[in-house]
């Protein structure tokens, strides 16, 4: 299923590619760098917890779309502008963790003050299992494992935070959150103990 699962999402990326690669180009003929679209995903995401703090649920849905399509159109910039640089990647992936903390923060901020506690809770081991799953692909890679195994990566987190925001299901969504990433960093922990033995067997014969 994993294998499958993974088709589906490359599948899906290669979809994105294509439609955003021509405002790829429009944006590299202006000068954009692939770090400055980057940086404004980020600050989207900010004007996407504002949003839910003040319980405009559907356009904090709508803006948290935008910003998630930065996510793939800085790859692509850095790609058509050859500039692609390992701290682009570093930064990349360190603004991924500050948007998605952000934004969380404000779904339990908004539960908190409307009195459920728990969600709040939840919200805040949903932030854990999100971060765990990025760190767990980095600590594997670091390892020389490839680790992309797993139910959600940071595509499919950011399509589940907008459908609660959309749909008003924000409760439900989270729950379903805590869940998945859990799995997943399950999924990622025995992914790379098997490789690691695999590998180990490997360089002892």
């Amino acid at each position: 299923m994993a294998s499958a699962l993974e088709r589906v999402r490359e599948f899906i990326h290669r979809q994105l590619v294509v439609a955003l690669t021509p405002v790829a180009r429009g944006l590299l003929r202006l000068n954009v760098r692939a770090n400055q679209v980057s940086v404004t995903g980020v600050l989207l995401n900010v004007v996407t917890a504002a949003l839910i703090i003040t319980d405009d649920l559907v356009l904090a849905g709508i803006v948290y779309l935008a910003a998630g399509t930065l996510d793939v159109l800085d790859g692509i910039l850095a790609r058509l502008a050859e500039d692609a640089s390992r701290f682009g990647a570093f930064l990349d992936s360190t603004l991924d963790r500050v948007s998605e903390g952000v934004v969380l923060a404000a779904i339990a901020y908004g539960f908190a003050v409307e009195g459920y506690a728990v969600n709040a809770a939840l919200v805040v081991l949903a932030l854990l299992g999100s971060f765990l799953v990025s760190y767990t692909r980095a600590r594997a890679e670091g390892l020389g494992i490839e680790c992309k195994v797993g139910l959600v990566t940071r595509a499919e987190r950011i399509v589940l935070v907008a459908v609660g925001l959309l749909s008003g299901l924000m409760a439900p969504v989270i729950y379903l959150l805590v869940v998945l990433t859990a799995l997943t960093v399950s999924q990622r922990i025995v992914h790379t103990g098997r490789q690691l033995n695999a590998k180990g067997y490997r360089e002892a014969g």
